[in-house]
């Protein structure tokens, strides 16, 4: 089994997602006792969010670079982002490292693709919908995203920042979140991407009325498979 290195910490909530998430893939997948072989840094998000609020994109890059060049020498195969949002600096953060990212968009937008879906609509943080960093890789993968209107973004966004990266869950927002969705899917969202890895404490199947693709999930789907390969 290859070394998986998770970046993350941004945020702490999404970071033990992911942990329970690959736990529980490689142990359908194996059986037994078995669990996969991690490398885990977590960050102090309260630094992240400060630098994303300020617009200090480059520093936070040169720290994201910095922390990936930690999990190759410390014998880390490939690297897993535990963030959507912070793709937004895959490139200055692989800058000189040697080892193979699995982004996150990528990994979606293949499953997507594969269900013959082709118009999703997208959850996420107002960096991630508003931003061309993501839109854009989904796009070039041939998909049309649709994105939530100004007073929808701004509530989804508030509402991550606010509740959810302090595993904070309330009825009120995830009645939000579904209106948001709800909205989407009339605008002619085929599929829905619960494009902030946290997104999926409000939503899931159950009260989305298009299939949902969960990019936490998702993305540990893959990367076990990655892991998993010869």
């Amino acid at each position: 089994m290859k070394l998986i290195g998770i970046l993350g910490g941004m945020s702490a909530a999404s970071t033990q997602i992911y942990y329970r998430q690959l736990c529980e893939i490689t142990r359908r997948r194996l059986g037994g006792l078995h669990s996969p072989e991690l490398l885990i840094r977590s960050l102090d998000f309260a630094t992240i969010e400060q630098l994303q609020a300020k617009g200090r994109w480059d520093e936070a890059g040169e720290i994201l670079n910095a922390e990936a060049k930690a999990l190759e020498r410390a014998g880390a195969d490939f690297i897993v982002l535990a963030t959507n949002t912070m793709h937004k600096l895959a490139d200055q953060m692989m800058a000189g490292v040697g080892i193979p990212l699995l982004h996150i968009a990528d990994a979606t937008a293949d499953r997507i693709r594969k269900s013959a879906l082709k118009t999703p609509g997208l959850i996420a943080t107002a960096f991630t919908m508003e931003q061309s960093f993501y839109v854009d890789r989904l796009k070039a993968a041939g998909l049309q995203p649709l994105i939530p209107d100004d007073d929808d973004r701004a509530d989804v966004h508030r509402i991550i920042y606010d509740e959810l990266c302090k595993d904070i869950t309330t009825s009120p927002s995830r009645s939000r979140f579904e209106d948001v969705a709800r909205h989407l899917v009339s605008g002619g969202a085929d599929c829905m991407i619960l494009g902030c890895t946290e997104v999926g404490m409000l939503l899931d199947a159950g009260n989305v009325s298009v299939p949902v693709f969960d990019t936490t999930l998702i993305h540990c789907e893959s990367a076990i498979e990655l892991a998993l390969a010869p």
